[in-house]
């Protein structure tokens, strides 16, 4: 019975999870294609539907944590799930953020060819998939892999936010619309760091161990 209940309840996590990279890539999408309708559409539509499975995921947890009182793997599922619940509503919260922010920029013109945003964009929603593929299917070899990258887009935020100063301080014209990518680059920063962090739930839960301060 719990393991079929804890069986639904990956399940459930996995279909919200499906929603989020969907909002994230459109939000780089309303960016690109400079698209207010697809904006407003992951806003107004797909973020309350992520945040009513966060509260539905979150009562079947606690309900699951009150009738079976599990232990050991089973406890360590269920409360993570509670974790990366949490982490994947906070997902779809960076994917409206860039949604508003590419709203300011759309009818302004642009300060450089967009190539190193959907660059980042495409690596951090890899990230994402691969964190909870190695979920789905307790992978932590892949998980491990998902954690090593973080790394990588760190450094592509840095070279982000270093060009786009650049223009800010040789065209001071362009300050606002350069400082609204830097929060766009910071966003997807975030959202690669919860892909990190899933990844290292799944190796908690498989292997029982913490690897959050170990590099």
């Amino acid at each position: 019975m719990l393991e079929s209940r804890i069986k639904q309840l990956k399940e459930k996590l996995l279909f919200m999870a499906s929603m989020v990279e969907s909002m994230i890539e459109k939000s780089i999408d309303s960016l690109t294609e400079r698209d207010a309708q697809i904006a407003e559409k992951v806003i107004n539509e797909e973020e309350p539907k992520v945040n009513k499975l966060e509260i539905e995921i979150d009562d079947m947890c606690i309900e699951m944590l009150a009738l079976f009182q599990p232990e050991a793997s089973d406890l360590r599922a269920v409360t993570m799930v509670m974790r990366i619940n949490n982490d994947l509503e906070r997902l779809g919260d960076h994917a409206v953020n860039i949604c508003e922010k590419s709203l300011h920029l759309i009818d302004k013109p642009p300060v450089k060819p967009l190539l190193d945003i959907p660059r980042m964009a495409a690596m951090a929603v890899e990230m994402v998939k691969d964190s909870l593929n190695s979920f789905a299917q307790s992978d932590t070899k892949l998980a491990m892999d998902v954690r090593s990258r973080d790394e990588t887009i760190d450094n592509l935020r840095d070279q982000i936010v270093r060009e786009l100063i650049t223009y800010m301080i040789s065209q001071p014209s362009t300050l606002e619309r350069a400082l609204e990518l830097i929060l766009i680059a910071r966003e997807l920063e975030r959202i690669a760091d919860l892909a990190t962090n899933i990844a290292e739930d799944v190796i908690f839960i498989v292997e029982g161990k913490s690897v959050k301060h170990a590099w």
